[in-house]
């Protein structure tokens, strides 16, 4: 019985198949799971913050997705089964759920945003909130085993409130612009000039352009499927896929607009498109954002997971920034930040490639609104000097390629024998004097290349969950990517319980 539930953990989120649809996955993840998981997180929360159930105030929002309001409505009911008042946000983002445990007019003690990201239509899931941030695995561990063997309580009925979170959040991202920009003459419209779109994708991002964007004075002409839609009829809300950015990059353009943005589904990762069309994300978004965060805290170290690129680090590096890599996960990467500041070692930024950024100023909330926020600001003030946000980062040294093989693991123990593949390339350093050991990998290991015809590096690496081993390669030279690939299909050929179909 408890396996069943904690087959539903996906690291620090629950991830489950809420509705029929899609051929071999089956619904998992319905009103009677939420309702039990709701109640087990009540329970939770009540040992934490040292009340009863009864005197909790919870908050509860979700995405866009079709099995969202239904299992909302389960949510509500298990909070107010343990007596505990639920606060119903309807519609909101991942980040704004957070700020509900911070806002005055709530001071939640604690907050759930049923989403499930940029996963398909028939998925669905719930995050996890204290005003200490959001939870970690072994939480999510402990509330599902609660929810296992989780009765109803034989207390009074809790109450739910109806509160537009999404508004009180949005007014707090127009605030913080308008301080920081400061604009002489027009301090309430900071962006007016500017012809700013949002690409939602049907997600829960379209209140940015109504209710951030247009209070600042920006046009929002071009914005397009900012009415949330669950099955995501145009593009998956997704900053890392290439069609998603694709169309966001062409509105950008045909509009001739001065910035295009674009959310994931429940707005905790953005990426943008620069006037003329140039598309930032991943390495590009993490020298943006470093270059932004260096500019207040010289010297920062900028932490990010482990497949970022070396070009990044040497653009950090000039800023006079630390690049730390770290284990990829965006809580691993929040968590490893959080860790330096406490040893003494200031970290102003946790990023990672996929579009989750997170700021020591911002409570370290991975919060894509608040990164879009403060490249606005800096677009403001860069407006005034006739500049662009691509020439901040035009010292940024991109790879020539870059691509990903995904080795499959055929085996049930796949951890240990992906392990001892991992541990493979000290000896592979040894006999090719070509390629030597990146010190300090945190996650797997990299090699850098110093072969004149294939510059560059790779990382092997362990999936968190899949018997796969992610295999990212960069190179400075064209075909470098395929040498290096060659190489290691030579070595790799060997390992009899590899499938290798991905280099074939």
């Amino acid at each position: 019985m408890l396996e069943k539930w904690l087959k539903l953990q996906n690291g620090s989120d629950i991830r489950g198949v809420a509705l029929e649809g899609i051929e071999g996955e089956n619904v998992n993840l319905e009103a009677h799971e939420v309702t039990c998981i709701a109640g087990a997180f009540a329970k939770w929360v009540s040992g934490k913050v040292n009340k009863p159930t009864s005197e909790l105030k919870i908050a509860v929002g979700r995405d866009s997705r079709v099995s969202g309001p239904e299992l909302m409505q389960g949510v509500l009911n298990g909070l107010c089964a343990s007596g505990t008042t639920a606060l119903d946000c309807n519609l909101a983002s991942t980040p704004s759920m957070f700020m509900s445990t911070i806002f005055e007019e709530t001071k939640c003690d604690g907050a759930i945003m049923i989403t499930a990201s940029h996963l398909p239509f028939n998925r669905n899931g719930m995050k996890f909130f204290t005003n200490q941030g959001g939870l970690d695995k072994p939480d999510i561990k402990e509330i599902l085993t609660e929810a296992s063997s989780y009765t109803k309580p034989d207390t009074a009925e809790g109450t739910t409130e109806k509160y537009d979170l999404i508004s009180r959040y949005s007014a707090h991202l127009v605030d913080y612009i308008r301080a920081q920009v400061n604009h002489k003459t027009h301090y309430e419209t900071p962006l007016k000039g500017l012809n700013i779109l949002v690409d939602a994708g049907n997600g829960s991002g379209g209140f940015f352009a109504e209710k951030v964007l247009r209070p600042l004075g920006a046009d929002t002409n071009g914005s397009q499927f900012l009415e949330p839609d669950g099955m995501f009829p145009n593009h998956v809300p997704n900053p890392e896929d290439n069609d998603a950015m694709a169309s966001v990059q062409k509105a950008t353009i045909d509009q001739n607009a001065d910035l295009g943005i674009i959310f994931d589904t429940d707005v905790d990762r953005a990426a943008i498109v620069d006037k003329g069309g140039k598309i930032i994300n991943r390495n590009r978004l993490i020298a943006l954002m470093s270059a932004i965060v260096l500019e207040d805290a010289p010297s920062t170290t900028i932490v990010t997971d482990s497949v970022t690129s070396d070009g990044l680090a040497q653009f950090i590096s000039s800023l006079g920034g630390t690049h730390h890599r770290f284990k990829r996960g965006y809580k691993n990467v929040i968590n490893e930040s959080i860790r330096l500041n406490e040893e003494g070692s200031h970290s102003g930024l946790a990023i990672e490639t996929s579009g989750h950024g997170a700021l020591k100023e911002n409570y370290f909330l991975d919060d894509g609104a608040f990164i879009v926020t403060k490249i606005l600001v800096k677009l403001s003030q860069l407006q005034q000097e006739n500049k662009t946000l691509s020439q901040i980062i035009e010292a940024l040294r991109e790879p020539q390629e870059a691509s990903e093989f995904r080795v499959k693991i055929k085996l049930e123990d796949f951890k240990a024998y992906g392990q001892s593949v991992i541990e493979s390339f000290t000896a592979f350093a040894d006999a090719h004097p070509d390629y030597s050991i990146v010190p300090n990998s945190f996650e797997g290991i990299r090699l850098s290349c110093n072969a004149p015809e294939a510059r560059g590096w790779f990382l092997v690496r362990l999936s968190l969950h899949d018997p796969v081993l992610p295999i990212n390669i960069e190179s400075d030279i064209a075909g470098g990517v395929d040498i290096i690939a060659k190489t290691l299909y030579t070595h790799l050929k060997s390992y009899e319980s590899l499938d290798l179909s991905a280099f074939e």
